[in-house]
C-alpha cells in the first residue's frame, strides 16, 4: 500500500472540516456568562430602556425617521431572536451546571464513605480499647484501694499507739 493510510500502527491524520472549530469548554463558559446576566436585574432594566426607546421612537419620531414602519414587526422579531438563542443558552449552562453537580455529589458521597468508614475504625478500636481497660487498674480502683491501705494503717498506729499497762509488761 502506498502512504501510510494502510497501517494499523499510526493513527490516521485528522481531516480538514469545512466547519469552524471550536473549543467547547470556551463555548460553555460563554454559555454561562451570558445565562448569568440574563437572569439579573440589570439585564431586564437594559431590555426595558431598549423596549421603551425602540417604541418612543417608533410612535413619537417623525414618520420618514421610524425604522419599524408597522406596527412592531420588526421589534417583535428581534425579541423573538433574542428569546431563540437565550434559550439553549441558558439549558447549555443548567446542563453544564448538572453535570458540575453530579461530580460534588459523587465527590460529597465518597466523602461520606470515606468518613462512615473511618468511624466504624474508630468506633472497633474504642471498644477494643475498653476490652483492654477491663484489666487495666483505673483511677477509681487504685484510689479505692489507696483508701483501704490509708485505713490499715491508721488501724495498724491506733494498737501501737497505746502503751502496754504495767501488769501487761509484767506478766
Amino acid at each position: 500500500m502506498d502512504g501510510d493510510g494502510g497501517r494499523l500502527d499510526r493513527p490516521k491524520e485528522p481531516r480538514r472540516s469545512p466547519l469552524p472549530r471550536w473549543d467547547p469548554e470556551a463555548f460553555g463558559r460563554a454559555s454561562e456568562l451570558i445565562a448569568r446576566f440574563l437572569g439579573t436585574g440589570r439585564f431586564i432594566a437594559w431590555m426595558t430602556v431598549f423596549v421603551v426607546a425602540w417604541l418612543a421612537w417608533n410612535t413619537l419620531a417623525p414618520g420618514p425617521l421610524r425604522f419599524d414602519p408597522f406596527p412592531f414587526i420588526f421589534l417583535t422579531l428581534m425579541l423573538s431572536l433574542q428569546a431563540s438563542y437565550s434559550a439553549p443558552l441558558i439549558l447549555l449552562a443548567q446542563y453544564r451546571q448538572a453535570d458540575r453537580d453530579r461530580v460534588n455529589y459523587e465527590q460529597d458521597r465518597a466523602r461520606d464513605e470515606r468518613s462512615i468508614a473511618d468511624t466504624e475504625f474508630l468506633t472497633r478500636e474504642i471498644a477494643s480499647l475498653r476490652a483492654g481497660l477491663g484489666e487495666v487498674a483505673t483511677r477509681d480502683w487504685i484510689r479505692s484501694e489507696f483508701e483501704g491501705l490509708v485505713r490499715e494503717l491508721d488501724e495498724g498506729r491506733a494498737e501501737p499507739s497505746r502503751a502496754p499497762s504495767r501488769e501487761e509488761r509484767d506478766r
